[in-house]
């Protein structure tokens, strides 16, 4: 089967196509077109003529378009479950669960297009201002090039059509190479839902031809990424007066608090998070910082919590976890394993490839902050666990990183919680929670090397915009 890329509402052939192979059982899926740079350069011109008309229609008639979107996903939300099982080896309840969140991430882009507004500005507050009438707009930005990762290959794309479709731009979308699938549906099915032609072009292909070339050609406007630093921060470089939104990596924290319950719905929180799409979340539970006093209880009943996880075929309603996304990262989770034990690391359960494709949810104590482990981004189904004296020591253990998207603390005590909440460096505090919580209309994004900008619609929507000053002298 082959799939090729999509321009100015056209299913254009490629002059090359790559293999796209299920990470699960390494069978041939489709052969993928790969977008060269002549591609880019008619897909960009594409959108930006269709935004000459797109960027004109009223908000009621951008809403409808994005509430046909939902209403096609609904009766579809199987079908499309079962392209990321194919494509990521997603299984196949938890990527109902995506197809889901995705359909409410268009749903709060219908109702974000009804309200994007300005405000009245009371010039008469300065000196000379006397007799006027001010007040601001927001109109579109223009091209937006969206590049996007395989962990949440619709969802994660939703979050970035969804807003700027809702502002009335329109967008070059590169999505991940091992996830192009989800992507390429979305082409018939906005179409389908009447988005004009041009106003969404999609173009598979490698970061260093696609990604390029929006990062640096004038007519795109603003670039969207979710990816790794190493190449956000090599994109900031490069996109000069470009706007910008940039989601990287995390390495996320959580604290428990010496007065919290273990409970059983604490630890179940604590294995989703951990181990949910075998750790390849962005907010995925990295490290858990546990106080002395409930250290060997939690440690006991999040390795049996941890080893009652099915592992299996994505498409089996069983299989709570699958295989990681490529061989190479399958390798790199033992490689790493190795490194910590190495330097001291003590392995509770896993740590192990359980098969060629699958690795086992992995469990260390006794990990240096400066192994990889625990300082880099892992991506996989590994979590550390440390034991520490006060919620003061796990503020600095959880501080001690490049990265700061969210962070979590587990306390009864509100002034622990408050002082957590105030000290963390992060862009987002979940407490009683981990930090892998996430709903698609809150403010998302990080701190440090783990990027800048907002995602969660409405503030992708001023992301998206320009602010207009209007100002009528009376």
């Amino acid at each position: 089967m082959k799939k090729h890329l999509y321009i100015n509402g056209q299913w254009k052939e490629a002059k090359e196509y790559t293999p796209l192979y299920s990470p699960f059982s390494g069978e041939l899926i489709a052969e993928i077109g790969q977008a060269d740079e002549a591609d880019v350069d008619e897909a960009i011109q594409a959108a930006k003529d269709a935004g000459k008309a797109f960027s004109k229609y009223p908000a009621s008639q951008r809403a409808a378009i994005l509430e046909k979107v939902v209403a096609i996903m609904e009766a579809r939300k199987e079908e499309l479950a079962q392209i990321l099982a194919t494509e990521a080896a997603k299984p196949i309840k938890t990527g109902r669960g995506e197809v889901a969140r995705t359909i409410q991430t268009y749903k709060f882009a219908a109702e974000e297009a009804k309200r994007i507004h300005g405000e009245t500005v009371p010039l008469d507050a300065a000196p000379g201002g006397e007799g006027r009438l001010a007040f601001t707009v927001r109109k579109p930005i223009g091209v937006v090039g969206a590049i996007t990762p395989f962990n949440f290959p619709f969802n994660l794309v939703a979050h970035k059509l969804g807003p700027a479709f809702a502002a009335g731009n329109t967008v070059v979308l590169k999505p991940a190479s091992q996830t192009p699938l989800s992507s390429l549906v979305l082409a018939e099915i906005f179409a389908e839902a009447g988005l004009p032609a041009g106003a969404l072009n999609i173009l598979p292909g490698k970061g260093s031809v696609v990604g390029e070339k929006l990062v640096k050609d004038d007519r795109v406007a603003k670039i969207t990424f979710t990816g790794s630093p190493e190449v956000g921060i090599a994109m900031r470089n490069k996109a000069g007066l470009k706007r910008v939104t940039l989601e990287l990596g995390s390495n996320a924290g959580l604290i428990i608090d010496e007065n919290v319950e273990i409970s059983q719905a604490l630890i179940d929180r604590c294995v989703m998070g951990a181990f949910s799409f075998s750790g390849q979340v962005c907010i995925s539970l990295q490290r858990v910082y546990v106080h002395e006093s409930k250290y060997e209880e939690f440690l006991e009943k999040f390795k049996a919590a941890t080893e009652k996880l099915v592992l299996g075929n994505p498409m089996d309603e069983a299989t709570d976890m699958s295989s990681v996304i490529s061989p190479k990262d399958h390798a790199r989770m033992g490689e790493w394993v190795a490194d910590a034990v190495a330097n001291g690391a003590n392995i509770v359960t896993g740590g192990k490839a359980v098969s060629d494709r699958l690795f086992a949810p992995t469990i260390l104590t006794n990990v240096a902050s400066t192994v990889k482990c625990s300082c880099q981004e892992i991506f996989g189904p590994i979590v550390v666990v440390t034991k520490i004296s006060s919620v003061e020591e796990g503020i600095a253990q959880v501080n001690d990183s490049r990265y700061g998207l969210q962070a979590g603390i587990y306390t009864n005590d509100i002034t622990k919680a408050m002082k957590a909440a105030d000290e963390l460096e992060a862009g987002g505090v979940m407490i009683n929670d981990v930090p892998t919580f996430r709903v698609d209309h809150m403010p998302y994004g990080g701190v440090k090397d783990s990027g800048v900008g907002k995602e969660g619609i409405k503030y992708a929507v001023e992301e998206m915009t320009e602010l207009k000053l209007i100002a009528i002298k009376l």
